[in-house]
């Protein structure tokens, strides 16, 4: 059986097994993550993959899960000895300015920039409060590329705003088209594959030297400087849905 949307999910709920697909996100207010437990636990196929899902809403699980494709150094604070320690780390490794990531804040409204680490202990240091939350050295002399991919549709325009290192569009920022090369693509669909992500808007850090590493991805996101439109991604996005469920659903009648 396939299941579309939070409605159906709610009806049939109790009777799901390893024979259904549920096409959407699970986003019950409080009880994402453990009906994603209990559905993965029953065999029930999700679309888009639970995976995903949590780390589309989550920073410091990308952090944690898709670090080996993010900036060197960057690394996830959960409490105030784990602070402590990096500020000896990071001092060891000469690094001044840092930037820290408030979990599941969107629009660059969590990203902050410290002068100095130790300026960020002296703070966060006392606030329990502020935990937890992705820390990283301040990289600079970049581009800063949205990358979006929807099947065969891969779409990529950069983001600058000089009154705002976020390079947040919607603070007055400014974007052009760019031409993701082969090894862009390459880049963002290993990220993808380790996070199960069907389709993703993939925001990049594209050096001179052709250097890449992973700022974020998520499955959605803001369209701000994109060709496409918001009604033609999201018919796109089902489509890959779709056939992912088709594809999913005579795998388990064969093996049935």
């Amino acid at each position: 059986m396939i299941l579309r949307g939070s409605q159906e999910l709610k009806t049939a709920y109790d009777q799901l097994g390893p024979k259904d697909i549920y096409i959407g996100s699970v986003s019950a207010k409080h009880l994402e993550l453990p009906m994603m437990i209990d559905l993965l636990e029953r065999g029930v196929t999700c679309l888009p993959f639970c995976l995903s899902q949590t780390l589309s809403r989550s920073k410091i699980t990308q952090a944690h899960i898709l670090n080996v494709w993010m900036a060197p150094l960057t690394c996830v604070i959960t409490r105030r000895i784990e602070l402590l320690n990096a500020v000896g780390f990071y001092n060891k490794n000469g690094i001044g300015k840092v930037v820290t990531k408030e979990d599941q804040k969107h629009c660059g409204h969590g990203v902050r920039l410290w002068d100095h680490i130790e300026n960020l202990y002296s703070i966060l240091g006392l606030e329990e409060t502020s935990y937890p939350f992705v820390l990283q050295p301040l990289l600079t002399n970049f581009t800063d590329v949205r990358a979006i991919f929807a099947g065969n549709y891969i779409e990529a325009y950069t983001r600058e705003n000089p009154y705002n290192f976020r390079c947040n569009l919607a603070a007055g920022g400014k974007s052009t088209p760019y031409t993701l090369k082969q090894e862009h693509i390459h880049f963002s669909q290993r990220v993808m594959a380790r996070g199960n992500f069907p389709y993703a808007h993939i925001d990049l850090m594209i050096f001179e030297n052709n250097t890449i590493y992973l700022s974020e991805i998520a499955l959605s996101g803001g369209l701000k400087g994109a060709m496409i439109g918001h009604h033609e991604l999201e018919l796109k996005k089902q489509q890959v849905l779709e056939q992912m469920a088709t594809d999913i659903g005579k795998k388990i009648n064969k093996n049935n």
